[in-house]
């Protein structure tokens, strides 16, 4: 009987990590297992007040663990003696100083509570002042070393986070040695690294967020850092030159994790990648169809073959790499940095009264009322839904700008912000929502747009993640602003699904990565074609959409040049 290959895929996301054991020979899933992160969930260690979103290497640690346990528990003895690869996606940029041993500082007695010796989310915007002096100093140069991402550094990236927290922490900075990406630190941690500057770096990770491309022999020349700030010095020795795809192994499995797991130390560990690029993968990601992972905030990945896309640069992205996505071809990303985040930034709007005076109610035991605040907060976001659909909106109704956590793309600019307008003493909460629903959509509209304007034609699109399996209504919306129908993925874990794809070509079970998709993808269970009834009034409100976001923005550069002219 020919034995069976399985393989495990991880998946990092904001809030939680999931493992997922899958059949290399047809994507079935086995086993699936997710971990919360419990120092995030009480959020420690962030204040968003001032944007600070940091996360615990303990958290990534023990998720790691326990859900790959767990999920060798479920799938038994015959499945687990048959696991052959390992292969990790994370979120990003989330990167984190480490000593020469590339540990995490938090991981050490002296900074185990220290924000900036952690790992720094994706969403993390202190470092907005540090991204605005790349740009500038990015034109002093000849070669303008942005060119590939998209010509705009954004604060969410690898540069920035690193010169924010040199600056900010002087007991980080000393014993800060090199800076790592999570993506590449979960493949070091299990094959048992020791050496930081041994750690096998992404493609993904490096060009996509830390200004590498083989254009210029690596990553920027030392005196780009160094004359931008002293204290970058010496930093592109300790980081990386070459990059490899997530199609290849970094290693095999260590003996201490193979313990830990219970696991051969034959397993190989694969290349590690951003969340978006393997669950483009893992939803069978065509060329020219911007595969939308949808769930907090969007990534939009789109792949071309590489001769097709020669010569093209598209602006205001975040960036073109070969390989990042599918070796072979070129890898677009972009996204938007909020999208489930501005729904549950509405959702706690407006769960703030049960929370704050239900809880102080006399008339019911501190039980009854969490239960039944609980059970409200959970129907909101379904009972909104239901109620927007059935509003007859006109070009005049509620507005709204998705700017709720800055722009991510296109052209990135974290110091702007959301807005809603056009209200009146009739706008209750449904038509709110239902005008935050229309801009997420609108703002992915402009994403298109600018891929079609810079000559990277989207011919179809895939939903993929939470968002676009739980609600008709946003993928309905979206399929009508975009007059374009979009294919959702039957797979409920298409990044660990991508995840266990790129570990079966990593162990050689397929050639490419194309193969592995072929065979183990799930296909897609449902289409959402733009009612044409609708699609003119939604070019009109549109064009408003572009015209608020233009005032917001012309404000904001208002703003900083008062505040400027103070300095």
């Amino acid at each position: 009987m020919k034995k069976e290959n399985y393989v495990i895929g991880v998946d990092y996301g904001t809030d939680s990590v999931r493992s997922i054991i899958a059949n290399a020979a047809n994507g079935q899933e086995v086993a699936s297992a997710v971990f919360y992160y419990p120092r995030w969930k009480d959020g420690l260690y962030c204040n968003p007040v001032t944007n600070q979103f940091r996360q615990h290497p303990l958290d990534y640690l023990e998720g790691l663990e326990q859900t790959i346990v767990r999920c060798l528990q479920q799938a038994g003895p015959s499945v687990t003696a048959n696991i052959r690869a390992i292969s990790v996606d994370t979120t990003g940029s989330t990167p984190v100083a480490v000593d020469k041993t590339g540990t995490p500082l938090a991981l050490l007695p002296q900074f185990e509570k220290n924000p900036n010796a952690m790992f720094v989310l994706w969403k993390d915007h202190t470092s907005v002042p540090e991204a605005a002096e790349i740009n500038t100093h990015a034109e002093k140069y000849e070669i303008n070393y942005l060119q590939y991402v998209g010509g705009i550094y954004s604060s969410e990236w690898f540069w920035a986070k690193l010169l924010h927290i040199l600056r900010e922490d002087a007991a980080v900075r000393e014993a800060c040695y090199s800076w790592v990406e999570h993506c590449d630190w979960i493949p070091f941690v299990l094959t048992g690294g020791t050496d930081v500057s041994a750690m096998k770096r992404g493609v993904c990770s490096a060009g996509h967020k830390a200004l590498w491309a083989a254009e210029f022999g690596g990553l920027p020349p030392e005196p780009f850092f160094t004359e931008l700030d002293p204290l970058l010095a010496g930093y592109t020795k300790r980081l990386f030159t070459n990059t490899y795809t997530a199609d290849k192994a970094a290693g095999t499995l260590s003996a201490a994790w193979a313990t830990k797991l219970g696991l051969s130390t034959d397993v190989v560990i694969g290349v590690g990648a951003f969340d978006a690029h393997m669950g483009a993968v893992g939803g069978q990601i065509e060329p020219y169809h911007l595969s939308k992972v949808m769930g907090t905030s969007t990534c939009d990945m789109l792949v071309a073959p590489l001769q097709e896309v020669e010569g093209k640069l598209v602006k205001g992205i975040c960036g073109q790499v070969p390989g990042s996505v599918i070796p072979g071809m070129m890898g677009l990303e972009a996204g938007q940095s909020a999208f489930g985040d501005a729904y549950a930034w509405f959702k706690k709007v407006l769960t703030w009264p049960l929370q704050q005076v239900l809880a102080q109610s006399t008339l019911l035991n501190p039980e009854t009322a969490k239960a039944i605040i609980d059970e409200t907060a959970d129907k909101l976001i379904p009972e909104l839904s239901k109620q927007a659909a059935l509003i007859e909106i006109d070009e005049n109704s509620e507005l709204a700008v998705d700017w709720f956590n800055g722009r991510r793309t296109p052209d990135a600019n974290q110091e702007l912000k959301g807005a809603i307008s056009g209200m009146n003493l009739g706008s209750d909460a449904p038509r709110m929502f239902r005008a935050i629903v229309e801009a997420t959509c609108f703002g992915a509209k402009a994403i298109v747009d600018r891929f079609n304007h810079e000559g990277v034609p989207v011919k179809g699109l895939i939903g993929l993640g939470g968002v676009a399996k739980k609600s008709p209504f946003i993928m309905q919306m979206m399929a009508n602003v975009m007059n374009m129908p979009i294919r959702i993925h039957k797979s409920e874990q298409t990044c660990a699904l991508g995840a266990a794809m790129f570990a079966a070509t990593a162990a050689g079970i397929y050639d490419k990565v194309e193969d592995a998709m072929n065979a183990m993808g799930q296909g897609f269970d449902a289409t959402y074609y733009p009612d044409k009834t609708k699609v003119a009034l939604y070019q009109q409100r549109y064009k408003k959409y572009l015209a608020l976001g233009g005032f917001i923005e012309h404000s904001t550069k208002l703003k900083e040049k008062e505040v400027a002219l103070s300095n």
